[in-house]
Protein backbone atom coordinates (compact mmCIF):
# COMPACT_ATOMS: atom_id res chain seq x y z
CA UNK A 1 0.00 0.00 0.00
CA UNK A 2 0.73 3.56 -0.57
CA UNK A 3 0.25 5.87 2.26
CA UNK A 4 0.41 9.63 2.60
CA UNK A 5 -0.37 12.75 4.47
CA UNK A 6 -2.56 15.74 2.54
CA UNK A 7 -3.73 19.22 3.50
CA UNK A 8 -2.30 22.59 4.58
CA UNK A 9 1.03 22.50 6.93
CA UNK A 10 0.53 21.43 10.05
CA UNK A 11 -3.46 20.16 9.05
CA UNK A 12 -2.66 17.23 7.09
CA UNK A 13 -4.92 14.00 7.16
CA UNK A 14 -3.52 10.75 6.74
CA UNK A 15 -4.63 8.89 3.32
CA UNK A 16 -3.79 6.13 0.64
CA UNK A 17 -3.61 5.60 -2.77
CA UNK A 18 -6.09 3.22 -4.28
CA UNK A 19 -5.38 0.85 -7.12
CA UNK A 20 -6.65 4.06 -9.54
CA UNK A 21 -3.99 6.07 -7.62
CA UNK A 22 -7.29 8.02 -6.50
CA UNK A 23 -6.60 9.62 -2.65
CA UNK A 24 -9.02 8.37 -0.03
CA UNK A 25 -9.00 9.84 2.69
CA UNK A 26 -8.72 7.45 6.12
CA UNK A 27 -8.19 9.75 8.87
CA UNK A 28 -11.16 8.27 10.51
CA UNK A 29 -9.55 4.85 10.92
CA UNK A 30 -6.53 5.91 12.18
CA UNK A 31 -5.20 9.68 13.00
CA UNK A 32 -2.17 10.79 11.03
CA UNK A 33 1.08 8.69 10.21
CA UNK A 34 3.05 9.27 13.38
CA UNK A 35 5.11 7.13 14.98
CA UNK A 36 2.65 5.42 17.21
CA UNK A 37 1.49 4.38 14.30
CA UNK A 38 3.70 3.19 12.01
CA UNK A 39 3.74 -0.43 13.32
CA UNK A 40 2.21 -3.85 11.38
CA UNK A 41 -0.93 -3.54 13.40
CA UNK A 42 -1.88 -0.42 11.23
CA UNK A 43 -1.31 -2.44 8.29
CA UNK A 44 -3.58 -5.12 9.31
CA UNK A 45 -6.37 -2.73 9.88
CA UNK A 46 -6.28 -0.58 6.73
CA UNK A 47 -5.79 -3.92 4.35
CA UNK A 48 -9.31 -4.75 6.15
CA UNK A 49 -10.63 -1.65 4.68
CA UNK A 50 -13.31 -1.32 1.81
CA UNK A 51 -10.87 1.27 -0.16
CA UNK A 52 -14.45 2.52 -2.87
CA UNK A 53 -16.43 3.32 0.52
CA UNK A 54 -13.94 6.35 1.53
CA UNK A 55 -13.84 9.55 0.83
CA UNK A 56 -11.65 10.68 -1.98
CA UNK A 57 -9.43 13.60 -1.59
CA UNK A 58 -9.04 16.01 -4.56
CA UNK A 59 -5.91 15.71 -6.07
CA UNK A 60 -4.78 19.14 -5.97
CA UNK A 61 -4.55 18.81 -2.07
CA UNK A 62 -0.83 20.12 -1.04
CA UNK A 63 1.04 16.74 -0.26
CA UNK A 64 2.75 16.64 3.31
CA UNK A 65 6.19 15.02 4.64
CA UNK A 66 4.99 11.11 4.46
CA UNK A 67 5.83 11.16 8.44
CA UNK A 68 4.72 13.15 11.08
CA UNK A 69 7.51 13.67 14.00
CA UNK A 70 9.79 10.99 13.55
CA UNK A 71 12.23 10.59 16.71
CA UNK A 72 15.61 10.17 14.96
CA UNK A 73 16.38 10.68 10.91
CA UNK A 74 19.32 9.07 10.62
CA UNK A 75 21.34 9.24 7.27
CA UNK A 76 24.33 7.01 5.87
CA UNK A 77 27.30 9.02 3.13
CA UNK A 78 29.11 7.83 0.50
CA UNK A 79 26.73 4.44 0.11
CA UNK A 80 27.08 4.51 -3.52
CA UNK A 81 30.40 2.61 -5.09
CA UNK A 82 30.21 5.28 -7.97
CA UNK A 83 29.35 8.34 -5.70
CA UNK A 84 32.59 7.64 -3.31
CA UNK A 85 34.59 7.36 -6.56
CA UNK A 86 33.11 10.83 -8.22
CA UNK A 87 34.02 12.79 -5.01
CA UNK A 88 37.59 10.94 -4.73
CA UNK A 89 36.85 9.36 -1.61
CA UNK A 90 37.99 5.45 -0.79
CA UNK A 91 35.33 3.10 -0.53
CA UNK A 92 33.67 2.59 3.59
CA UNK A 93 34.65 -0.49 5.48
CA UNK A 94 31.89 0.56 7.16
CA UNK A 95 28.65 3.02 7.26
CA UNK A 96 29.44 6.67 7.56
CA UNK A 97 26.33 7.51 9.98
CA UNK A 98 25.23 11.36 10.63
CA UNK A 99 22.10 12.89 11.21
CA UNK A 100 19.47 14.97 9.69
CA UNK A 101 17.50 17.52 12.48
CA UNK A 102 14.05 16.00 12.24
CA UNK A 103 12.90 20.25 11.58
CA UNK A 104 14.30 19.70 8.17
CA UNK A 105 11.51 17.60 6.95
CA UNK A 106 9.86 19.37 3.95
CA UNK A 107 6.95 18.08 1.70
CA UNK A 108 8.11 16.50 -1.60
CA UNK A 109 6.50 19.75 -3.69
CA UNK A 110 7.21 22.14 -1.15
CA UNK A 111 10.20 25.41 -1.71
CA UNK A 112 13.49 24.45 -0.43
CA UNK A 113 15.05 27.63 0.85
CA UNK A 114 18.21 28.91 -0.23
CA UNK A 115 20.19 31.67 2.26
CA UNK A 116 21.79 34.77 1.16
CA UNK A 117 24.87 33.39 2.74
CA UNK A 118 24.36 30.24 0.87
CA UNK A 119 26.98 29.26 -1.96
CA UNK A 120 26.93 25.73 -2.35
CA UNK A 121 23.66 24.05 -1.71
CA UNK A 122 23.46 21.00 -3.45
CA UNK A 123 20.79 17.84 -4.44
CA UNK A 124 20.71 13.86 -3.34
CA UNK A 125 17.69 11.45 -4.67
CA UNK A 126 18.37 8.88 -2.11
CA UNK A 127 16.57 5.78 -0.56
CA UNK A 128 14.60 6.18 2.64
CA UNK A 129 13.75 3.41 5.14
CA UNK A 130 10.72 3.78 7.21
CA UNK A 131 11.45 1.79 10.69
CA UNK A 132 8.02 -0.58 11.80
CA UNK A 133 9.02 -1.89 14.63
CA UNK A 134 11.63 -1.40 17.45
CA UNK A 135 15.30 -3.01 17.20
CA UNK A 136 18.02 -3.14 19.28
CA UNK A 137 21.28 -4.63 18.53
CA UNK A 138 19.46 -7.27 15.65
CA UNK A 139 21.22 -9.11 13.21
CA UNK A 140 20.89 -8.08 9.71
CA UNK A 141 18.26 -11.60 9.02
CA UNK A 142 16.26 -9.65 11.05
CA UNK A 143 16.18 -6.44 9.95
CA UNK A 144 13.37 -6.92 7.07
CA UNK A 145 10.88 -7.91 9.66
CA UNK A 146 11.63 -4.59 11.42
CA UNK A 147 11.29 -2.61 8.08
CA UNK A 148 7.70 -0.78 7.92
CA UNK A 149 8.22 0.54 4.24
CA UNK A 150 10.19 2.85 2.21
CA UNK A 151 9.89 6.47 1.18
CA UNK A 152 11.30 9.32 -1.40
CA UNK A 153 14.51 11.17 0.24
CA UNK A 154 16.09 14.76 -1.29
CA UNK A 155 19.16 14.57 1.01
CA UNK A 156 19.36 18.75 0.02
CA UNK A 157 23.00 19.54 1.77
CA UNK A 158 24.89 22.84 1.64
CA UNK A 159 28.25 21.72 1.18
CA UNK A 160 30.20 24.43 2.66
CA UNK A 161 28.58 24.27 5.79
CA UNK A 162 29.23 20.52 5.73
CA UNK A 163 32.74 20.40 4.76
CA UNK A 164 34.29 23.43 4.93
CA UNK A 165 32.74 24.86 8.48
CA UNK A 166 34.35 23.46 11.10
CA UNK A 167 32.35 20.34 13.25
CA UNK A 168 30.07 17.82 11.67
CA UNK A 169 28.54 17.22 8.56
CA UNK A 170 25.33 18.13 10.78
CA UNK A 171 25.23 21.63 9.84
CA UNK A 172 25.12 21.26 6.55
CA UNK A 173 22.10 19.06 6.05
CA UNK A 174 19.75 20.46 8.64
CA UNK A 175 17.94 23.57 7.42
CA UNK A 176 14.33 24.08 7.55
CA UNK A 177 13.18 22.36 4.05
CA UNK A 178 16.58 20.38 2.95
CA UNK A 179 14.76 16.67 4.29
CA UNK A 180 11.99 16.39 1.88
CA UNK A 181 10.27 13.35 2.09
CA UNK A 182 7.49 11.42 0.22
CA UNK A 183 5.40 11.72 -1.76
CA UNK A 184 4.12 8.79 0.33
CA UNK A 185 5.33 5.44 2.55
CA UNK A 186 5.71 2.53 0.57
CA UNK A 187 5.19 -0.67 2.43
CA UNK A 188 7.76 -3.32 2.01
CA UNK A 189 5.19 -6.04 0.42
CA UNK A 190 4.58 -3.82 -3.17
CA UNK A 191 8.74 -3.39 -3.49
CA UNK A 192 9.95 -6.53 -5.68
CA UNK A 193 13.87 -6.09 -4.97
CA UNK A 194 14.97 -3.55 -3.08
CA UNK A 195 17.94 -3.75 -4.22
CA UNK A 196 17.20 -3.29 -7.99
CA UNK A 197 15.63 0.18 -7.66
CA UNK A 198 16.72 2.80 -10.44
CA UNK A 199 16.96 6.15 -9.02
CA UNK A 200 16.73 9.44 -10.98
CA UNK A 201 17.11 13.76 -10.31
CA UNK A 202 16.76 16.55 -12.46
CA UNK A 203 17.56 20.12 -11.72
CA UNK A 204 16.09 22.41 -14.37
CA UNK A 205 15.06 19.55 -16.34
CA UNK A 206 18.93 18.36 -17.37
CA UNK A 207 19.52 15.02 -15.80
CA UNK A 208 21.92 15.18 -13.22
CA UNK A 209 21.83 12.15 -11.75
CA UNK A 210 20.95 8.65 -12.41
CA UNK A 211 21.84 5.31 -10.67
CA UNK A 212 20.40 2.19 -9.13
CA UNK A 213 20.17 0.53 -5.59
CA UNK A 214 22.07 -2.62 -6.57
CA UNK A 215 24.99 0.03 -6.23
CA UNK A 216 24.81 -0.04 -2.43
CA UNK A 217 28.19 -0.39 -0.39
CA UNK A 218 25.87 -1.60 2.26
CA UNK A 219 22.03 -2.92 1.77
CA UNK A 220 19.14 -1.24 3.50
CA UNK A 221 19.44 -4.72 5.81
CA UNK A 222 22.91 -4.26 6.82
CA UNK A 223 22.06 -0.76 7.38
CA UNK A 224 19.38 -1.16 9.56
CA UNK A 225 21.44 -4.35 11.81
CA UNK A 226 24.58 -1.82 11.83
CA UNK A 227 22.66 1.36 12.96
CA UNK A 228 21.00 -1.01 15.32
CA UNK A 229 24.08 -2.12 17.41
CA UNK A 230 24.78 1.33 18.22
CA UNK A 231 21.55 3.11 18.85
CA UNK A 232 17.92 1.94 19.26
CA UNK A 233 15.34 2.04 16.07
CA UNK A 234 11.60 3.05 17.00
CA UNK A 235 8.68 3.09 14.14
CA UNK A 236 8.59 6.14 12.53
CA UNK A 237 12.31 6.84 12.82
CA UNK A 238 13.72 7.55 8.90
CA UNK A 239 17.20 6.10 7.37
CA UNK A 240 18.43 7.88 4.30
CA UNK A 241 20.83 5.53 2.21
CA UNK A 242 23.00 7.84 0.29
CA UNK A 243 23.13 8.87 -3.25
CA UNK A 244 24.43 7.87 -6.34
CA UNK A 245 26.66 9.90 -8.88
CA UNK A 246 25.89 12.92 -10.22
CA UNK A 247 25.78 15.56 -6.96
CA UNK A 248 26.76 19.27 -7.76
CA UNK A 249 29.93 19.11 -5.81
CA UNK A 250 31.26 15.94 -7.86
CA UNK A 251 30.46 18.08 -11.55
CA UNK A 252 33.63 20.12 -13.45
CA UNK A 253 33.42 22.47 -12.61
CA UNK A 254 31.26 22.15 -9.94
CA UNK A 255 27.48 23.12 -10.13
CA UNK A 256 25.26 23.91 -7.34
CA UNK A 257 21.38 25.41 -6.62
CA UNK A 258 20.56 28.96 -7.19
CA UNK A 259 17.07 30.95 -6.24
CA UNK A 260 14.52 29.44 -8.92
CA UNK A 261 15.96 26.61 -9.91
CA UNK A 262 13.45 23.60 -10.23
CA UNK A 263 14.11 19.80 -8.91
CA UNK A 264 12.53 16.71 -9.99
CA UNK A 265 13.14 13.19 -8.83
CA UNK A 266 12.09 9.87 -8.64
CA UNK A 267 12.84 6.13 -7.39
CA UNK A 268 10.99 2.88 -8.99
CA UNK A 269 7.34 2.86 -7.50
CA UNK A 270 8.16 5.61 -4.79
CA UNK A 271 7.11 8.53 -6.71
CA UNK A 272 8.28 11.55 -7.46
CA UNK A 273 9.29 15.11 -5.90
CA UNK A 274 9.23 18.35 -7.70
CA UNK A 275 10.29 21.27 -5.59
CA UNK A 276 11.64 24.83 -6.33
CA UNK A 277 14.38 26.39 -4.76
CA UNK A 278 13.41 29.84 -3.27
CA UNK A 279 15.11 32.80 -1.50
CA UNK A 280 14.66 33.76 1.87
Amino acid sequence: MKLLRVGDKGKEKPAILDKNNKIKDISSIIPDLNPNLLNFETISKIEKLDLNSLKEVSSSERIGPCVKNPGKFVAIGLNYSDHAEETGNPIPTEPIVFMKATSCINGPNDDIEIKPDSKKLDWEVELGIIIGKECKDIKESESDSHIFGYCLVNDISEREWQIEKLGQWVKGKSHDTYGPIGPYIVTKDEIKDINNLNLFLDVNEKRMQTGNTNKMIFNVYEIVSYLSKYMSLQPGDIITTGTPPGVGMGKKPQVFLKAGDSIKLSIDNLGEQNSKVILI
